[in-house]
């Protein structure tokens, strides 16, 4: 039985406002700037928005309270780094927050970049950095879910620690989804063992089955003792009213980035795996797949704006679709102007998935003679 298909935003974390060529209105880290996309997001139809997190950004913790305190129903994905906070003073401000808005709360576990010295902290080397995400994770996990917590590693310890207030479980949720990214191997094993939801970037579906099936035999390998790995997808989605508009916008807007930016070299490499594997993907062609369009990565963009999926709303439905069919059940959209698109997406692209389960059982009975 597949889990219930999920549909997030972007929200830009950040002070200064143009991320990605969004338009710059007004104060773009105000509240009442904030709100009105969170407010948006629940007027058409989405779940929520993921907030990123870096050191020069407003703590986005902090933000995520204050929206979460002015909205209904909406989810933020909050972005963590595991060197930023230490496990029990998280997980006692996650289940706060979390009992404060009835259940709102979900996290997404960052392990990559950052200006560590600037608060203080240090990393040392791959193997160090995942073991420490790991025991985090592990760690908070326990104080959700355990009371009188001992834990003790080379990276964390507690005694006899109980958080409060506790975590109130909802149906099948005993406490907030741990959202977790990474391509290397090291990423990978610490995803197999202790993330509820696994992200990837936006890759050619052959790709994303291949890491699937991968994180699946690690699960069976590593004896994970938790409910099964499920997996999201953080891309962006240009949506016009036709194909040939979508496909006529995305040449201006990547032909601007060119303009700005330049070739970027290409021979360039990523520290992070996930981010390289993006970077290569041009090198198979600038369209792969029927619309997930490589020439971004070329010109500056990055993460989730290194690949788009163009057309209309029903050619990256239809694309989507093909995702879900492989087992993503979480999707993390966004395209810039990020409050208008809210509405554009949410209108017209989010009725077209939440419509077609039968063709997502079609496409799930098709890959499976293959």
């Amino acid at each position: 039985m597949s889990n219930p298909t999920e549909f997030l935003w972007y929200i830009p974390n950040q002070i200064e406002g143009g991320h990605r060529g969004d338009v710059i209105d007004g104060d773009p880290s105000s509240l009442d700037t904030l709100t009105r996309h969170a407010v948006a997001l629940e007027e058409h139809g989405w779940k929520g928005a993921l907030l990123g997190t870096s050191w020069g950004r407003p703590d986005t913790f902090t933000v995520a309270t204050a929206i979460t305190a002015r909205t209904r129903t909406f989810e933020p994905l909050i972005a963590i780094r595991p060197g930023y906070w230490r496990p029990a003073n998280f997980a006692s401000a996650a289940a706060t927050l979390d009992q404060l808005s009835e259940g709102r709360v979900r996290i997404n576990i960052v392990s990559g970049q950052d200006n560590l010295a600037a608060y203080g902290d240090s990393e040392g080397d791959q193997a160090h950095r995942y073991g420490r995400t790991k025991d985090f994770m592990r760690l908070v996990r326990r104080l959700w879910t355990e009371t009188d917590v001992t834990f003790d590693s080379e990276h964390f310890s507690v005694t006899n620690s109980t958080v409060a207030p506790r975590i109130t479980p909802r149906g099948d949720r005993l406490h907030p989804r741990l959202y977790f990214g990474g391509a290397s191997e090291a990423a990978e094993r610490v995803a197999a063992t202790e993330a509820d939801v696994q992200l990837f970037w936006g890759e050619p579906l052959d790709g994303v089955a291949e890491r699937i099936a991968r994180l699946k035999s690690l699960s069976r390998d590593l004896d994970r003792d938790l409910p099964p790995l499920q997996f999201g997808l953080r891309i962006t989605t240009l949506v016009r009213d036709t194909t040939e508009q979508a496909w006529n916008d995305a040449e201006a807007k990547v032909d601007e980035m060119a303009a700005k930016h330049g070739q970027v070299d290409e021979h360039r490499r990523s520290k992070a795996v996930g981010q390289q594997r993006l970077l290569d993907l041009h090198s198979r062609g600038e369209v792969l797949d029927d619309n997930l369009y490589t020439a971004p990565g070329r010109y500056g963009g990055g993460g989730a704006g290194t690949t788009w999926l163009v057309g209309s709303a029903q050619d990256v439905a239809n694309s989507l679709n093909k995702y879900r069919a492989l087992g993503i059940d979480h999707f993390v959209l966004s395209d810039t102007p990020y409050l208008s698109e809210i509405g554009r997406q949410g209108d017209q692209l989010l009725p077209l998935l939440r419509d077609t389960p039968s063709q997502v059982e079609r496409e799930l009975a098709r890959a499976a003679q293959v």
